[in-house]
């Protein structure tokens, strides 16, 4: 095993293989099996490039060698940081398969996250593009590579490089020409060693580093590509980074090609490319996380785009709001909603789309073998309908993260079960999750615990708003109260007393009615298209310190 990753204990691993929740099988191997049944399929689609099955088997077996022979050896680790192109999946199927563990870091990653998280993982090398959005990375590869010494090649995928960097069309060389790899027989990895290290979602300094095991995240992705119809004939738009779970497993990416679909990379997040996919490519499965949603929701040319071919819509990274979800439903004849709740720590939970009164939740968890627990402050089991923390164990979450003992002590309770930070609740008449938020999402007025999520809720039911969050804002006597930023659709007006009637019109509790009004252009957001929170909080007690001079 990797050192700093924790095992799963004996017993839970020898019920989740004598129950088929892990098939012992290495990402790559069960990669190659679908190869073999689909050679000639479409895999993976970016821009004028069309791979197959086949093509896409030997590209990555011939990487893996590469990378070999370059002299990286199994459990080195390799931080990934590209952008959506095919060489992020060429590199990240090759180093799996050879034994190599990729660090998946995101594009807009710059010199501090870099360098802490390659001597947190003890980089052996740094794959990077050559430019991306302006950005120069051979040169932020040159600083690194000076300040963490384990770093030993840098690799680029481009045409351009530095001195002592080498290019990845070196290393594949006529991969696109040959029809077998030449070289010694890749040595299998063990199914139950780190397959790879993920970034938790953290949004201030450097994320945790997160393990995961061949055997848990082949069941991720194949549970939640079974759980949304996903075949042969799925067409996945990758539109987050796949540096993030949900792009790369949930189903995503991995999830696609586990089940012989075809990947197709996209390159901006406008509404309008998007659309312009979804209609070339006939997309049939579209993930988003809300904002995105709202954004095509609210794209005035959608109508003149084809987008009949969309089976479903899987919302997640964050909660939907119940009008929004509505909306998909309404606006998208034939789409399928799914919301999605997840975590790059493991467990991920699916609404049932036959069952409206789900929208109304985050769904079910997707595992037999998933253990949920919800605790008060003090740990204590509470009833349905009661909201805590949300706790939980399975055969697809972590039992720690990565080199951090102090870190997981806080984390997870004696007997394994993550302490996510969700404040959720069991829903009484469907036996679903709700989110209530997250446990700094709730707004203390007072004593009183205002869900951020609920007033959102009612405020974006409002005919003139296009998107709203609501954050805690200081005060002197109560402690908190709600500040309601607001952004509003195209050539409309809402004042404070406006909203405060309408959501009185709503029957919302008095206490819970925000005690403020910004309305904004647009929301700050996090690397995953998150609405940061924490830059809206910042925002407003910098105002309120101003107001008050």
């Amino acid at each position: 095993m990797l050192e700093g990753a924790l095992q799963w204990p004996e017993k839970l691993r020898e019920n989740y293989i004598k129950k088929g929740y892990w098939e012992n099988v290495s990402i790559g191997d069960a990669f190659d099996r679908v190869a073999e049944f689909f050679p000639k399929r479409e895999a993976l689609v970016c821009n004028d490039v069309r791979i197959s099955y086949d093509r896409l088997r030997i590209i990555t077996d011939h990487l893996a060698k590469s990378f070999l022979s370059a002299g990286l050896k199994p459990l080195d680790t390799v931080i990934i940081q590209l952008p959506n192109v095919p060489e992020f999946v060429y590199c990240f199927l090759a180093l799996i398969k050879a034994g190599i563990i990729p660090v998946l870091s995101l594009p807009q990653h710059r010199f501090g996250e870099i360098s802490g998280l390659a001597t947190a993982s003890k980089a052996k090398a740094y794959i990077i593009p050559d430019t991306y959005r302006g950005f120069s990375y051979p040169e932020l590869a040159k600083e690194v590579q000076e300040a963490v010494p384990s770093i030993e090649k840098v690799i680029v995928a481009g045409v351009t490089a530095n001195e002592g960097q080498t290019l990845i069309s070196t290393l594949l060389g006529n991969v696109m020409d040959i029809e077998t790899t030449n070289g010694p027989e890749i040595a299998k990895p063990d199914p139950s060693e780190v397959a790879l290290l993920l970034l938790s979602g953290g949004t201030t300094g450097i994320p945790k580093i997160i393990p995961r095991t061949h055997n848990d995240y082949v069941y991720n992705c194949k549970i939640n590509a079974m759980y949304v119809g996903m075949n042969k004939y799925s067409r996945y738009l990758a539109v987050a980074p796949m540096a993030h779970n949900m792009s790369m497993s949930c189903p995503g990416v991995l999830g696609t090609l586990l089940y012989g679909g075809t990947v197709v990379l996209a390159q901006s997040t406008a509404a309008q490319a998007m659309c312009e996919l979804v209609e070339k490519e006939k997309i049939t499965i579209l993930p988003l996380v809300p904002t995105l949603v709202i954004n095509i929701l609210n794209f005035p040319e959608r109508k003149n785009y084809d987008l009949s071919s969309l089976f479903c819509i899987i919302s997640g990274a964050s909660k939907t709001n119940l009008e929004v979800a509505k909306r998909v439903n309404a606006e998208l004849a034939g789409c399928t909603l799914f919301l999605q709740f997840g975590m790059a720590e493991g467990m991920v939970t699916m609404s049932d789309p036959d069952n409206p009164k789900e929208l109304e939740t985050i769904g079910k968890p997707l595992s037999p073998a998933d253990e949920v627990r919800i605790v008060d402050e003090e740990g204590r089991d509470l009833k349905p309908g009661e909201i805590g923390e949300l706790l939980c164990r399975g055969p697809y979450t972590i039992q720690g993260y990565f080199n951090s003992p102090e870190v997981n002590a806080r984390s997870f309770t004696p007997d394994g079960f993550y302490r996510t930070g969700d404040v959720v609740r069991w829903d009484v008449g469907t036996g679903c999750l709700v989110i209530e938020g997250r446990q700094k999402d709730l707004i203390n007025r007072g004593g009183e615990k205002i869900s951020a999520e609920e007033v959102e809720n009612l405020i974006l039911a409002n005919p003139k708003v296009k998107n709203a969050a609501v954050v805690a804002m200081p005060d002197p006597v109560l402690g908190e109260k709600g500040c309601a930023f607001v952004i509003l659709k195209d050539n409309e007006t809402l004042t404070f007393e406006e909203l405060i009637s309408f959501l009185k019109d709503k029957q919302m509790a008095s206490f819970k009615l925000p005690e403020r009004l910004e309305i904004v252009d647009s929301f700050p957001l996090t690397n995953i298209g998150k609405v940061s929170k924490k830059d809206l909080r910042l925002l407003i007690e910098q105002k309120l310190a101003k107001e008050n001079l």
